[in-house]
């Protein structure tokens, strides 16, 4: 009878048991340049981050062949080696990895919550480094020639063609600061808009119009990119007379327009009109200890060392936020 006594009460006790779990000094979201940069300078400062890396991690630079501008490489890095290099590095200092994706986060109080796959994982500091994605045309061939002629980033990828006819497609400033930007090295632009008006503000368009390396072809459509091992040319459609012409060219620049990633953001951050965070001194966002890197935040820069920099200064910005609270504690 003791014994039968002795065995529920162990038994009532350890089904009652609450287990409390330290929190992560610093969680990390995104495995782009940003969030991979912001884990080597947390790991080396013996934070151990912990990485939600995604199923599909990498960001942009998993879409990019050759990456002839980031620093320290100068014959060049293809775009997924150099993401695996940089979570090698993470990695070597500490940092862990866990591929899964962002279903939830809770910043409503302390510790703050991050729930990723069916898991929630508490942090005393968050970076979110989930990125932005460019809009695509949606045709089939497209998805075939990205990093063989077709580009999503004409900055980043302008230099692969000198003396090469290219378009760009959109009609707004992305587009025209992209089409003068080509002109540097392509022999010549033309930009390709479904409208029969150019979206660009006048400045833009004054800029391009009087570029005479620049042609444009309003009213027109993408309908086919056309090639074998790259692009060697493209189907476009009159909206108006529905009439079928063909272009010879080596490149395509998709110019219209980036999504930030920041779906799960929505009213637990302030995000701007267009989606992106709103930060401030670049990184900080309005809780204390929530800090954004990379372009989720940037429509301007885009670039994938602006991206590492963003990570490296909010890796900064946790250490202090951990020194400040450690010494009030």
């Amino acid at each position: 009878m003791l014994m039968l006594i002795y065995f529920l009460c162990v038994n009532y006790y350890y089904s009652n048991l609450i287990v409390v779990t330290m929190a992560e000094k610093v969680i990390i979201i995104g495995s782009g340049p940003a969030g991979l940069s912001a884990a080597i300078y947390t790991a080396r400062e013996a934070f151990k981050p912990l990485v939600i890396a995604g199923t599909k991690g990498g960001g942009q630079l998993e879409l990019t062949s050759i990456v002839e501008n980031y620093p320290g490489f100068p014959e060049g890095i293809d775009g997924p080696v150099l993401i695996q290099k940089l979570r090698e590095q993470a990695a070597k200092f500490g940092a862990r990895f866990i591929n899964e994706d962002l279903t939830d986060v809770d910043f409503s109080g302390r510790p703050l919550k991050i729930t990723a796959g069916d898991n929630t994982y508490e942090a005393d500091t968050v970076i979110i480094a989930t990125g932005a994605n460019a809009k695509w045309l949606g045709i089939e061939s497209e998805k075939k020639f990205i990093g063989k002629g077709v580009s999503s980033c004409g900055t980043c990828d302008g230099p692969f063609f000198k003396n090469k006819k290219v378009i760009v497609v959109g009609g707004g400033d992305t587009a025209m600061e992209d089409a003068t930007f080509l002109t540097r090295f392509a022999e010549s632009v033309t930009v390709v808009h479904r409208r029969d008006q150019l979206r660009a503000s006048k400045i833009m368009q004054d800029n391009a119009r009087s570029n005479p390396k620049i042609k444009f072809m309003l009213n027109t459509t993408v309908e086919e990119i056309v090639g074998d091992v790259k692009v060697t040319g493209v189907r476009l459609k009159n909206i108006l007379t529905e009439s079928i012409t063909e272009m010879s060219i080596d490149g395509v620049f998709v110019a219209i327009g980036y999504s930030p990633n920041t779906q799960m953001l929505q009213g637990k951050l302030k995000l701007d009109e267009k989606g992106y965070v709103v930060t401030h001194d670049e990184v900080k966002t309005d809780i204390d200890g929530v800090f954004i890197a990379g372009d989720m935040a940037d429509s301007f820069y885009r670039q994938a060392a602006t991206a590492s920099a963003s990570g490296v200064k909010c890796a900064l910005h946790v250490r202090e936020f951990l020194a400040r609270h450690s010494s009030s504690n």
